[in-house]
């Protein structure tokens, strides 16, 4: 039972075409092809129109009507079923948008439903099972089931006797003026969804609440529905697939091991039929098509949890991109921002061809880690568009488009290459065992060298999803730490029904703290781990040096620091602080060169390290950790030997040509096509003092002699 808009609803009751199902267009072009295939001419709209929610007996005497005593309404009819079938077990049946979100909470909730329809049973049961809708129904009345068709109440009357229901406790949902008069003659609470021919004003009138789509009405029903919460991680996903699609542009750590989650648990009610998802990697690319799913393991738990109904497709291929724009209703980026930079302009094509066909607003969530990464963006974006259209056109597409500024509040971490290929083989024996093959034959060796992955993964190819011995296998793609929400902005009405999406009026000081407490010290811990052996985050912190560093940086430091400049975030900085200690003590499938990567973008004068630095001494706390933190980032970057990290790079040839590290803290040359933002040789003269000291001192003069 719910209390809808003060009544106390036990059923609900639904009409089926034009009310669960986009089938009224379908029939009038049917019915027009087939009145002009036997009778030569087609059918009047006014026919059509006025046919709407009539009994066929009602309908025939309107046909007749219109179009003379003569007109073979029973084989028209018999026809149009023909070929409206055709087409349904063609291309299945038009759902309206909502409807099974809809279908879904009431279910939930306890109410019974049953289906009260002009239609003959024969096409009804088709369409409900084709549908897959009919499993929500405990009870269909059909058109000829009933003496007396719509307007007259006979068919709502004895659904809601079915159901042993009193009419004035059924929801009884119609799209058209018949409909409605007969759902308003039975007592019931009618609720009007328009559809092709809204009702007279006086007919409306009647109806308890109207609504111009299915969604409308999901909206109110959400209000008198309990929130659901936040989901628990072991929380198994919503098992039925609402029509949406959902993108992820960049599939690394956060898109792959968090977005797709959030994506999958959805409202709790139901889940994207679809997420497709784009890399640049084909090697992710092939292997989650081949075993059509993947795992993301949560070690402190010792659960795997699986996503699937996932697609795959190629970066660079920007058509594909534009059509996940165009498709998704929420599309999560989680790119850098030199990659952004580069796939503005897929993006800015993708919104202009949403706009143009659809018209859709466009839910974009910005993972970017960076305060203003939504505004960054949005930025990048606006760029493009300008370039490709008018200033009109520019300015209804970014307003009909929102960038989503979010915090993220989980650390997750890819499995490497090499990894994953050590796990293709683990699985491919495990595969050719289950299914009792014998051993494979000795092939000769290719012209071409072929990756081996790519050998690996073409024993699965021939086998499809459905096979019992490939659904066992669970490929672990992402570790992760079990922290659920995403904090983002409050804009958007879709996050408000994700479950796993906090919405925020003021994202920035979320966004701020957890940069500060998080970001920075992550990044030092990582580093001054790495600097002493470690290869994992988990490890270091074993390392009473490593961990000693991570109590002073956020209980001495960053925490004091936001909690002076913020004294009502108090109790928000403690749960950061606390949380983020646990994470880094349990991290150890966390690599200290994924948290370390990229020292020359975590040293920028706004960034995260030295706002922390500003904001201590402002309040006169202790910033000495972060500094020798700052001194931490130049050493790692003199013995990196990663060949992948550029900024690493970049920073040891800054080095060598100077001798000197304040050339590295006073670099402005150029960084991703823009000033590099150091430290001021004059102004910051004090801060690069400190670092050096600590950069030279004897807590580093291990790694001054190995770096040498």
């Amino acid at each position: 039972m719910i209390y809808f808009q003060g009544k106390r609803i036990f059923s609900a009751i639904f009409d089926m075409d034009g009310t669960m199902f986009d089938t009224e267009r379908l029939r009038f072009k049917t019915l027009k092809q087939a009145a002009e295939e036997i009778y030569g001419t087609p059918l009047s709209e006014e026919t059509l129109i006025g046919s709407l929610g009539l009994s066929a007996k009602k309908a025939e005497a309107l046909a007749r009507a219109n179009h003379g005593d003569d007109f073979p309404y029973a084989q028209v009819r018999q026809r149009a079923d023909e070929l409206e079938l055709a087409y349904v077990r063609n291309h299945g049946v038009p759902i309206k948008d909502g409807l099974l979100e809809v279908l879904e909470r009431l279910r939930k909730y306890g109410l019974t439903m049953a289906v009260a329809t002009s239609s003959r049973r024969a096409i009804a049961e088709e369409y409900l099972i084709n549908a897959n809708v009919l499993k929500y129904f405990d009870v269909t009345v059909c058109g000829d089931e009933v003496d007396q068709g719509k307007p007259h109440p006979e068919i709502f009357l004895k659904a809601a006797s079915a159901l042993n229901c009193l009419p004035e406790h059924c929801l009884m949902l119609e799209d058209s003026q018949n409909g409605l008069l007969s759902a308003i003659r039975a007592g019931g609470q009618p609720i009007l969804i328009e559809d092709i021919k809204p009702p007279a004003p006086e007919v409306a009138a009647g109806a308890l609440k109207a609504y111009t789509s299915m969604h409308g009405f999901l909206g109110d029903l959400n209000e008198c529905m309990p929130d659901l919460g936040t989901p628990e991680l072991t929380e198994s996903f919503p098992p039925t697939l609402n029509q949406f699609s959902a993108g992820i542009h960049g599939f690394g750590a956060m898109g792959g091991g968090y977005l797709t989650q959030i994506f999958s648990h959805w409202d709790g009610y139901t889940r994207p039929f679809e997420i497709i998802a784009a890399t640049r990697s084909r090697m992710l690319r092939e292997t989650i098509q081949a075993f059509g799913r993947f795992s993301v393991r949560y070690s402190a738990t010792s659960f795997d949890q699986t996503i699937d109904n996932l697609r795959m497709i190629d970066m660079d291929d920007a058509e594909a991109v534009i059509r996940m724009y165009d498709q998704a209703e929420i599309v999560g980026l989680s790119l850098p921002e030199t990659a952004i930079r580069k796939q503005a302009g897929v993006i800015a094509r993708g919104l202009i061809r949403r706009y143009e066909r659809r018209g859709r607003e466009l839910t974009i969530l910005i993972v970017l880690n960076k305060v203003g990464g939504a505004d960054f963006v949005r930025r990048q974006v606006q760029a493009q568009l300008e370039l490709l259209v008018s200033p009109e056109l520019c300015r209804k597409i970014l307003d009909n488009s929102h960038f989503v500024e979010t915090v993220v509040s989980r650390i997750v971490s890819k499995l490497s290459k090499e990894a994953l290929v050590r796990q293709l083989r683990i699985k491919s024996k495990m595969f050719q065992n289950s299914l009792n093959d014998e051993p494979d034959a000795p092939r000769a060796a290719p012209r071409t060298p072929v990756p081996e992955y790519e050998r690996l993964i073409s024993r699965f190819r021939p086998f499809a999803q459905s096979s019992n011995a490939l659904s066992q296998l669970h490929l672990i793609l992402f570790n992760s730490e079990p922290d659920m929400p995403l904090y983002a902005q409050r804009c958007s009405n879709l996050l408000e029904r994700l479950r796993q999406v906090k919405t925020v009026d003021d994202i920035t000081q979320t966004q701020v703290m957890k940069n500060l407490l998080w970001n920075g010290p992550h990044a030092i811990i990582a580093w001054y781990a790495a600097l002493l052996g470690h290869d994992w985050l988990g490890q270091g912190m074993g390392d009473p040096r490593v961990n000693a560093l991570a109590q002073r940086l956020i209980g001495e430091a960053v925490g004091p620091a936001l909690v002076a400049e913020n004294p009502h975030m108090a109790e928000a900085v403690a749960a950061f602080s606390s949380t983020f200690l646990e994470r880094c003590n349990t991290s150890f499938k966390d690599p200290c060169a994924r948290v370390g990567r990229d020292p020359l973008r975590k040293l920028q004068r706004n960034e995260r390290i030295f706002r922390s630095i500003d904001l201590a001494r402002k309040h006169g706390i202790d910033s000495s950790a972060l500094e020798f933190g700052a001194a931490l980032a130049l050493h790692y970057a003199l013995r990196s030997t990663d060949s992948q990290d550029l900024e690493c790079q970049q920073m040891r040839s800054l080095y060598r040509q100077s001798g000197s590290i304040e050339a590295v803290l006073t670099y402005s040359g150029n960084y991703n096509g823009q000033p590099y933002p150091g430290l001021d040789p004059v102004q910051d003269a004090a801060l690069i003092a400190s670092i050096s000291g600590h950069f030279h001192g004897p807590l580093c003069a291990e790694f001054v002699m190995q770096a040498a």
